[in-house]
């Protein structure tokens, strides 16, 4: 009998033990992947075979937004928890700055691991809230260029970026929970065939509205596609070593995008294909498998929720701005965020505008409308780009193909995101929206004050002609001087 108490008791010990376990947390960050461009959110064609089987076995949340449209930014903003005005690095290619909190730096002083793998982007400040980082060459997206009239090639060593994933979890120790932070390069130009064996085709291209479907769109899209479904192979690799360590079920896996995809009016704008990202939570332990959730979220929330899952002492004043999503894990249908913000920043080319959703509206300030809303320049060198150009000039584009030439533009831009999914009709002026217009303007003001947020005294200037998408030598320096040295301050100027 004392034996059989002693066992029980010791049972029971290593239950309790095993039940209050700090899970493992791996952050998945595809780069520039459109919110909708796989299986699990409704795309016919695109092979996404281990995406949606995350989607199948966990949480899809169907309204979840980035604070920006910009790789790096959005990658600062994500790992300290602040809107990018807050974080001292919200133009492309600033790195953070000393002194930068992380939920990173918090899980490792918890007694996590924590590593990173891919692309970094972040700058050297916070490196060593790593315990390793295996970085993939920025050679793929810098500024590639071809010779002699041929076409841009990418020349990363590791072209996915995901090569390294597989290697992260396995050198990882085995004695303590770990956080992974697995950053892509795909589905990011440039572009070459060979992504993915058998290719897409151009029968499983859907063309958004706002670009012409002519057959070098397609190309180019069918391109992008075949990134996604080369990360998506490395996501597989992800979930099936989790399994054969034997840690799947106590890991919460959540997969993102950065930004939207690289095209004209997504990436660098603040539309839906800018700053709307796939949402994807799996951690079979809490976590019941096929939900999906209509719960209001950005990417501010990440870095409270990952402490709050990891127990973190203090995890509720890691950033005023940032809110954790737990309790929707734990209920899907409960709401989290009434509006959800985005900020639009200098991305080669100069801009400077705010966005404000919620589940059906949108409301865009654009606060430098005398600037057209040029695309990225890694998008201007693409063919969807060089194909607008000549239609442009040919008059054969529609209006809202049209838009990323236009100037000046409407100051503010109101979109009915359920009856216009496209955002193709700006109901600003429309008297029926009134009432939802001046609930989002109140909203938005309250947020300026709220986190403090300007209007930049001096604007960045170009790195790149907006026609023909060539270098400004005279303004691009690499690597990028830091908001500090380029104004003087990590804050207002």
């Amino acid at each position: 009998m004392h034996r059989f108490l002693v066992a029980l008791i010791a049972c029971y010990i290593t239950s309790s033990v095993m039940a209050q376990s700090p899970p493992n947390i791996v952050l998945i960050i595809a780069d520039d992947m459109n919110w909708d461009d796989c299986g699990a959110y409704g795309h016919p064609a695109i092979r996404t075979p281990n995406i949606d089987r995350l989607a199948a076995e966990g949480m899809r949340f169907e309204h979840a937004y980035l604070t920006t449209n910009s790789c790096s930014p959005s990658r600062a903003s994500i790992i300290t928890g602040k809107y990018p005005h807050n974080t001292g690095a919200e133009q492309l290619h600033w790195p953070l700055p000393e002194s930068s909190d992380t939920f990173v730096g918090r899980l490792q002083s918890a007694g996590y691991y924590t590593a990173a793998a891919g692309k970094w982007h972040m700058g050297d400040a916070v490196r060593d809230h790593f315990d390793k980082i295996y970085e993939a060459s920025t050679a793929g997206f810098v500024l590639p260029s071809g010779k002699d009239g041929q076409p841009a090639k990418m020349i990363a060593a590791q072209p996915s970026g995901c090569e390294d994933w597989e290697r992260a979890c396995e050198e990882r120790p085995k004695d303590q929970p770990f956080f992974l932070w697995l950053a892509a390069l795909d589905p990011h130009r440039e572009y070459n065939d060979g992504a993915l064996d058998p290719p897409h085709t151009h029968d499983d291209v859907i063309v958004p509205p706002h670009l012409p479907d002519v057959p070098d769109v397609r190309e180019d899209l069918r391109l992008y596609y075949d990134e996604i479904g080369r990360l998506d192979s490395y996501v597989g690799k992800v979930m099936r070593k989790l399994a054969e360590q034997g840690v799947a079920d106590n890991t919460v896996i959540l997969f993102i995008s950065d930004n939207g995809r690289p095209f004209p009016r997504d990436k660098t704008s603040l539309y839906d294909g800018g700053i709307r990202t796939p949402w994807i939570v799996r951690y079979p332990d809490q976590v019941k498998a096929g939900q999906t959730t209509k719960a209001l979220v950005s990417a501010v929330d990440i870095g409270a929720t990952f402490l709050d899952l990891a127990g973190v002492e203090g995890s509720e004043a890691f950033s005023a701005s940032s809110q954790s999503f737990v309790p929707v894990l734990k209920d899907s249908t409960q709401s989290h965020r009434e509006f959800a913000f985005a900020e639009d920043h200098w991305h080669d080319y100069e801009d400077h505008a705010r966005a404000v959703a919620t589940q059906q509206y949108k409301l865009i300030r654009n606060d430098y409308v005398d600037l057209p809303p040029t695309p990225s320049a890694d998008a201007g060198r693409g063919l969807t780009w060089q194909a607008m150009l000549r239609l442009y000039d040919a008059g054969e584009l529609t209006p809202e193909q049209s838009a990323c030439f236009t100037a000046p533009r409407a100051k503010w831009e109101l979109y009915d995101l359920q009856r216009d999914p496209g955002e193709l009709h700006n109901r600003f002026e429309d008297p029926a929206y009134h009432s939802v217009r001046t609930r989002l303007q109140t909203a938005l003001t309250d947020w300026t004050k709220r986190t403090g947020d300007y209007l930049p005294s001096r604007r960045t200037p170009d790195e790149f002609d907006r026609v023909t998408g060539e270098p400004d030598h005279s303004v691009r320096v690499r690597p990028r001087p830091s908001k500090k040295e380029m104004f003087g301050t990590n804050g207002a100027y």
